[in-house]
Order: structure tokens, then sequence, then C-alpha cells
């Protein structure tokens, strides 16, 4: 199967300045992968560029078109939630929802209704009497029932409580996500998405330093808390990082063998977010 997204060589340069620095990488379909990075470090451009709205070099194919060239034909198939979601104030829900209806042929309104009906909005509310949390929810209402091949999801449960933010995702995927679907999310909320995750990208001053698949993520990285006495036979293996708890080393290791880390001390796999931090900065502080 080709992939839903392809790049080769992906650059974008902003006067000096280089946002995204010559990647490389494919995502295929079926697959829900979080895109991870520090701020400034090309996350958000190289989803700009995958939808067609900033220039770019290099070679870059969404759903088989160019998004420089076929973007109208590409946003047919894609659907993009804004780390900001941007509505007119007079706005009111149920007129939000027909011109949505209107629009696009893929539109679910049942669906948009019922995501809707658990939030606290009204039809005939405003946006101008709607928090920043309820904005973003009409947003993710009208967005997540149009039936899009790809969704790219740019910090979408900003400005929601916790309980909304878990819901938002329990939603993704018994809602909306199924084999035929793909889905890119980039967050820095990273504990909320690691369950729901199939894939992840490190990205790093705009270059990809880690793409993996979430099963590869746990054969690969191990973290081993290590006794006094075993630290020397740890150092020799290598980590590519550490950190103490309670007078213990925690050690963080790359592709070395279970069964021989073991014999150091109790293992277990690290969260993303551990992994994140150690990857980005060499350390867990």
């Amino acid at each position: 199967m080709s992939a839903v997204i392809s790049a080769r060589g992906l650059t974008k340069r902003y006067g000096k300045q280089t946002a995204i620095d010559g990647i490389d990488f494919d995502i295929p379909a079926g697959r829900i992968v979080g895109l991870i990075g520090p701020n400034g470090s090309g996350k958000t451009t190289t989803l700009k560029a995958a939808l067609g709205l900033i220039p770019f070099e290099g070679s870059l194919s969404v759903m088989g078109y160019d998004p420089r060239t076929q973007r109208d034909a590409l946003m047919q198939d894609v659907c993009f939630i804004a780390d900001v979601a941007i509505l007119p104030r007079w706005l009111r829900v149920r007129d939000a929802v027909d011109f949505v209806a209107g629009i696009h042929p893929r539109f679910d309104r049942a669906r948009a209704e019922r995501y809707i009906a658990n939030t606290k909005l009204k039809p005939a509310m405003k946006v101008k009497e709607m928090s920043k949390g309820m904005i973003v929810q009409l947003h993710l209402a009208l967005v997540m029932a149009i039936d899009a091949k790809l969704l790219v999801l740019d910090e979408p449960t900003l400005g929601l409580d916790i309980i909304y933010r878990k819901q938002f995702y329990q939603n993704l995927l018994e809602d909306y996500f199924d084999e035929n679907k793909t889905i890119v999310i980039t967050t820095h909320q990273v504990e909320e998405v690691e369950h729901i995750l199939t894939d992840l990208m490190f990205i790093r001053d705009g270059k990809i330093v880690l793409a993996a698949s979430m099963d590869e993520v746990g054969e690969r990285y191990i973290e081993v808390m290590v006794p006094a006495d075993k630290v020397n036979a740890a150092n020799a293996l290598q980590p590519i990082d550490q950190r103490t708890v309670f007078g213990k080393s925690v050690m963080l290791f790359d592709g070395v063998s279970r069964a021989q880390l073991s014999a150091l001390g109790e293992t277990r796999n690290p969260s993303v977010a551990d992994l994140f931090v150690a990857t980005m900065k060499g350390t867990y502080a």
C-alpha cells in the first residue's frame, strides 16, 4: 500500500532559518501518528507543508497529491484542526452546522449534533457567548463529523479541560478512526495520547530523530532501575540516558535485549514523555 504521506528531502526555510531540514518519512494508511517535538522544532511547519499552506523544497505527496499544485483536490480527503479555532463571533451553533452541511458532501450532520449534545453548547448560542473551550468543542464537532481519509490535528484539545480532552480522544477512537483513516497528531500533552498512538515521530531542529511504530519502540527502549553494585556493568552497555531515584540509578537503553538488562535490575518500558525528554535533552531533569 502506498503511503498516505510521503516526504523526501522535505525542506522549508524562512530567510536564513531552516525550519525543516531535508527530512524523509512515510505514513501508511490506518495509523495514528504522534508528531512530537519542542516548540520551534518544525512539527507545525511540516503539517502546513502537507496541507499546502506554505511553499517548500523537496518532494511531498499527500493522498497521492502534490500539496503545492493540487490543494483543492487534496482537501476533499483531508480535515485539519489547528491549535486555535477561529469562528465569527456572531455565528450561532446551528448556523455553523448548516453551513458545513451545505459546503461539504461528506459532512455527517447527525454525528456533529451527537458531539454537540455531549457539551454545554446549545443550537442558538453565539460564538461571542462561548468560553475558549466551548469554541474549541464546536470546531471539533464540525471537523470530526466530516468523513475524511486523513485527519491532521495540531494541538487539537488546547483550551479544553482534562475531562473534555479525554472525551475527545475517546470519541476519536470510537466514532471516527478505522483502518481506512489516518490521523496525525501534534501535542504537548503526550501522556494523554500515548495509549491511542500506533506510531511515533520525534522531530528536533527540523530533523526527524525517531520514527518507529509503538511496537518497535516497546522492543527497542527499556528502562532499568540499577542497584549500586551493578552500575558499572550497566554503564558498560552504554545507556542513552540516566537519572537517580531514591538512591538508585535509572538507566535508559536502546537496542539492548531485555534478558540481558533483567540481570541488572528491574526493567520497564519508558513512557513516551520520558523517552521524549531523553531524546530531546539527553536528561530526565
